[in-house]
């Protein structure tokens, strides 16, 4: 016959084992992204799964009187099913290697759209350009 006090050791010990994985896995799901790395995340997932519309640059705003830390600022239009979006991109981390002169209001351009939530596009990505 098993020991009663052997057979509580191994199920408290399985227990704790368990308790402790599961907090990790919590933390680790709960965790803040920085928002540099968040936003490189969804320009990479929207340039692999992104469906393509047509667009149209608004304006590009440059420095002064952008949020902290935007240099640039891509400001652009595109339709989706008859609906039409208006939408902003910070290309801060691209503007060095981007030809920023090819960039001109009332240009044609390619929008990266999800198709789950057209609200959410690019026209620039690290390895997708609409322009």
């Amino acid at each position: 016959m098993t020991d009663p006090v052997a057979l509580l050791t191994y199920v408290l010990a399985a227990t704790a084992v368990v308790a402790a994985a599961s907090g990790a896995l919590w933390l680790w799901k709960t965790r803040k992204l920085d928002p540099v790395e968040a936003e490189r995340r969804r320009r990479q997932r929207l340039s692999r799964m992104g469906r393509i519309a047509e667009g149209r640059v608004i304006e590009l705003l440059n420095g002064s009187g952008l949020e902290v830390g935007a240099e640039k600022l891509l400001v652009y239009n595109y339709q989706v099913r008859g609906v039409e979006y208006q939408a902003a991109q910070d290309i801060s981390f691209l503007h060095r290697k981007l030809e920023l002169q090819r960039v001109a209001s009332g240009r044609s351009a390619s929008v990266k759209y999800d198709p789950q939530n057209p609200t959410n596009s690019i026209i620039l990505g690290e390895d997708w350009s609409g322009i």
